[in-house]
């Protein structure tokens, strides 16, 4: 689900894939590659929960017109895959990380890649993810930052690239969660300057002269109860009857602790953790015990030891094909 997170502004990629200027395009996919930050600003406080190996999500948002699907590929190290696609744009990226432990903060350095086609232009973006630092760790008065640089190629047309700096801040700075990017063409000239906050809103153009590109959405009411999740994030965890019928039972929202959470039933989601941990131990045994390694269901390994679809999932999704496999019981 936190994946799926990234794409609640999808439609800067819709918005990409209608202009015909490849520097114009450029501006859209920064400001999403940026936008995807945003959810993590009220979130700093908690902790999301850990996804067992095998356990998947999927998200089929007729409104935004796409299908996203996720799985946890490896559990040592810990490994999510995803992939989502619409009319307009394909998105996937897995997503592995190395905790660096610095007193009272810790900073996550993440690994991997994130890649969008454009079929419409035969583009295919990719870009890294900056280091994520949360402060105050030992205490409940949290807070995240993000810095480093994205850099941004289109690896079928090197007419233009892109680099995003997230600005580290300093105490005695107001330049907190402040971005600075640039765009260039094919010689290095700049073409188009972006700046703006990564939690609230990126611009195009100069100081005197800029367009919004990208603003985030208001916060729900009471977000603060809801462990600052946005409206988005609180509609990803609904399940109606029709859908409940069609997913596989490894789907998240089957997991009897986060439902417990939800309820506030917080000793009875603890107790449901603790037994969805063991079983995984259990499981993890019993392969190590017969020399037999974990092959996720849908997703495979790729050349450049990424992970990457392999088509089965929502195929299997168009006619009740869930029903006719075999599923590990995760929980």
């Amino acid at each position: 689900q936190r994946l799926c997170e990234e794409l609640e502004y999808s439609e800067l990629l819709d918005k990409a894939a209608q202009i015909p200027n490849a520097l114009e395009r450029m501006v859209y996919v920064a400001a999403f590659a940026v936008s995807a930050y945003a959810s993590s600003y009220f979130r700093a406080g908690s902790k999301p929960f850990n996804p067992v190996l095998g356990e998947t999500y999927e998200c089929i948002r007729e409104d935004k017109g796409f299908q996203f699907f996720s799985e946890q590929v490896s559990h040592h190290p810990p490994i999510s895959a995803c992939h989502a696609e619409s009319g307009n744009f394909v998105f996937w990226q897995d997503v592995r990380w190395k905790n660096k432990f610095w007193g009272k903060s810790m900073e996550i350095v993440p690994i991997g890649t994130t890649h969008v086609t454009l079929p419409a232009f035969g583009d295919h973006f990719e870009w890294n993810k900056v280091t994520s630092c949360i402060h105050n760790i030992l205490s409940g008065q949290r807070w995240i930052e993000h810095y480093g640089e994205i850099v941004i190629k289109n690896l079928n047309d090197d007419s233009c690239h892109c680099k995003v700096n997230f600005i580290k801040a300093k105490y005695w700075s107001t330049n907190a969660r402040e971005i600075e990017g640039t765009v260039f063409d094919k010689d290095g000239k700049v073409v188009h300057r972006l700046f703006g906050k990564w939690h609230e809103s990126i611009y195009c153009g100069g100081s005197s002269s800029s367009t919004c590109v990208w603003r985030a959405n208001p916060m729900p009411k009471g977000y603060e109860q809801y462990y600052g999740f946005t409206q988005f994030a609180l509609e990803l965890n609904e399940m109606d009857p029709l859908s409940k019928s069609l997913l596989p039972p490894t789907d998240t929202r089957f997991r009897p602790d986060q439902r417990f959470l939800e309820e506030g039933n917080i000793e009875e989601a603890e107790i449901q953790k603790q037994r969805i941990e063991q079983l995984q131990r259990e499981r993890r045994r019993v392969l190590e015990e017969n020399c037999v390694e974990h092959q996720p269901r849908f997703f495979r390994k790729s050349s450049d030891d990424s992970w990457v679809s392999n088509g089965t999932y929502l195929e299997l999704r168009k006619d009740l094909g869930f029903s006719k496999l075999d599923h590990p019981v995760l929980w």
